[in-house]
């Protein structure tokens, strides 16, 4: 039974993205920047709810009156494709960090370009970190938060990965605080897995760190230990 509420789960999800790409790709291109989140991640909503009702999974935000007003960058702990769902939905206008092969996917990745995101080549860590934290600096003085995994990959629940620096120095850089965000995602939905878990995922929110006068990595572990503790 979880298979098949799985793939009915991917067959409408998938079915409804072609369509709502393309619109997006034409009439979307021509709002402008700040305009297109409400309509562009209508499917991030949508898939929310269909989760929920074709695999019956629920999920549970704590700490909403921790999310500061203005642009922010977010640190959050990378289980599942869930959470890149849910983060761009909730924390809208952002700005994710990923890798420039996604924007060549059909469909998905026209309109995901459309949205300005931080493509970076992983192959190239020096010129990949130099991208982030200038294009990080001018999306935060435009008005977007910044969404960064500093894992840097999709990590099992369980398994632990060390903490990329880089989204603290981003925050030092431009003089904005830190949100850190945990989440138990890949227990519902593992990553690389067709077959979903019924149940609850829990999303904690933690205070807004200010790094103002602080090194990176003395940032970054704050943040790991907090995130490994909240998970």
């Amino acid at each position: 039974m979880k298979t098949l509420r799985s793939l009915l789960f991917y067959f409408c999800q998938y079915i409804l993205l072609v369509p709502h790409a393309l619109l997006c790709v034409t009439i979307g291109a021509l709002l402008p920047l700040h305009k297109r989140y409400r309509y562009f991640l209508a499917w991030n909503a949508f898939s929310l709810w269909w989760l929920r009702v074709t695999c019956n999974i629920k999920y549970d935000i704590q700490g909403l009156e921790n999310v500061p007003p203005g642009p922010f960058v977010i640190l959050a702990n990378h289980q599942s494709p869930w959470e890149t769902i849910y983060l761009y939905h909730a924390f809208q206008p952002v700005n994710a960090i990923l890798k420039k092969e996604l924007l060549r996917i059909p469909f998905f990745g026209w309109s995901l370009k459309l949205l300005h995101p931080i493509a970076i080549d992983r192959n190239k860590k020096g010129r990949a970190l130099t991208q982030v934290l200038e294009q990080g600096q001018q999306k935060l003085r435009d008005g977007a938060s910044v969404l960064v995994f500093p894992e840097g990959t999709r990590v099992a629940p369980g398994v632990e990965k060390k903490y990329s620096a880089g989204g603290a120095e981003l925050a030092i850089l431009a003089g904005k605080v830190i949100l850190p965000v945990a989440h138990d995602a890949g227990v519902c939905w593992p990553a690389h897995q067709i077959i979903k878990e019924p149940g609850t995922i829990h999303v904690v929110i933690g205070k807004p760190i200010d790094p103002a006068g602080r090194k990176a990595r003395d940032v970054i572990a704050e943040v790991e230990t907090w995130i490994r503790q909240a998970v």
